[in-house]
């Protein structure tokens, strides 16, 4: 039976409205397997693949390269087994007809985050997928749910997958108590209790990481394995002048530096970037909130705790780092247990995740089975 396929602009964040297509990777008449990639889009924050969601032969290529298209906009026509070009221009001229930019299927080009209130607190996730083993991604000290944007749907492919913002950061409720691991921790408990979820696999980046080995600590009886990224909680160094840096931050230039150290590419650090962060920065409440986690997590400049005996049991674990990462030195990822698979990925800086996408979803992907049980 013959499937005509429409792969589309996709979604990657809450803000992206338009997308850039940089470059085909794949031409008119190639054949396509599920999860390949198509053609290289540039956003206003980074650029990325689009993986075809559905195997098939390419047999339109619609949109230009350098041409701008709004976000849900037809990329390409995908066959599965056999079409004839007037079926495929029909296919065509029903979508064009249909497609508003901006409305409703630009809405429908990805999920939409969810705004709940847990323990009298705001806290804002986004789910993608569903079925298998969850996966919770917890993202470090100032980010959001957004710092696994080129994650976050391939790894839903199979199962469900949970990204939130953490009290202090994105939308979440800016009020901290004591701004410790614990009271992170509790509001990833209450998240997955919301969610009916028992046991999930915790994957962790930078301040994240220390969240998930606090979680596996106190309540390892929902954990099922872990992917630390870049992560804290396994040493005491950090780099303690991005930190005071980027919290005393008010304009443009005074950000530019601090955040050009998360990345191995300067390239990416870009005004619409930076404006973005300076947009959270002066939310009420973001400047207390980054200064109390900022002293009790990393006090002059040194982790608070260290957690590296969390790793030492039967607990399934997957270390990832940039070796070049200027925030948390790589050296963390040595001496570990034998059990732990670490990885460390030449020339990558602090948001590994980020501009390494593929290469991490390939590992955490290749892992998971080892938290099956």
């Amino acid at each position: 039976m013959s499937q005509i396929h429409t792969l589309t602009m996709p979604k990657w964040g809450l803000s992206m409205s338009e997308g850039r297509v940089n470059a085909w990777l794949k031409a008119e008449g190639d054949s396509i397997t599920k999860g390949d990639e198509v053609l290289d889009v540039e956003t206003d924050k980074i650029s990325s693949s689009v993986e075809a969601p559905f195997s098939g032969t390419l047999r339109r290529c619609l949109a230009r390269e350098d041409e701008t298209l709004a976000v849900g906009a037809l990329l390409a026509i995908v066959v599965e087994g056999e079409a004839s070009d007037a079926e495929i221009e029909a296919v065509i001229a029903r979508f064009q007809e249909d497609f508003v930019p901006g409305g409703e299927d630009a809405a429908d080009a990805g999920p939409q985050a969810q705004r709940i209130e847990l323990d009298g607190r705001p806290l804002r996730y986004l789910e993608r997928g569903e079925g298998g083993l969850p996966l919770v991604l917890i993202h470090g000290f100032s980010g959001d749910l957004d710092s696994w944007l080129f994650n976050h749907e391939a790894l839903a492919g199979e199962r469900r997958v949970i990204a939130l913002d953490l009290p202090g950061h994105g939308q979440s409720g800016k009020g901290l108590a004591s701004g410790d691991l614990a009271e992170l921790g509790a509001a990833v408990l209450a998240l997955l209790d919301h969610l009916n979820i028992p046991r999930a696999v915790l994957v962790g980046h930078s301040m994240g990481g220390a969240v998930a080995l606090q979680l596996a600590q106190t309540a390892p009886q929902r954990v099922a394995g872990l992917v630390l990224i870049g992560s804290a909680g396994l040493g005491q160094d950090i780099n303690g002048a991005y930190l005071e840096g980027f919290v005393a931050a008010t304009s443009r230039n005074q950000l530019k530096g601090p955040v050009s150290l998360l990345f191995s590419d300067p390239g990416l650090v870009t005004r619409p970037l930076l404006e973005d962060l300076l947009k959270y920065k002066r939310l009420e409440g973001v400047d207390q909130a980054l200064n109390r986690l900022a002293g009790t997590l990393f006090p002059n400049g040194q982790q608070a705790q260290v957690l590296r005996q969390v790793l030492e049991g039967d607990l399934p674990a997957l270390v990832i780092w940039g070796k070049a990462d200027a925030i948390i030195p790589v050296q963390h990822a040595q001496g570990l247990p034998e059990t732990v698979q670490v990885e460390i990925l030449e020339g990558q800086g602090h948001m590994v995740q980020m501009e390494a996408a593929d290469r991490v979803n390939a590992l955490i992907q290749a892992f998971l089975p080892r938290c099956e049980r």
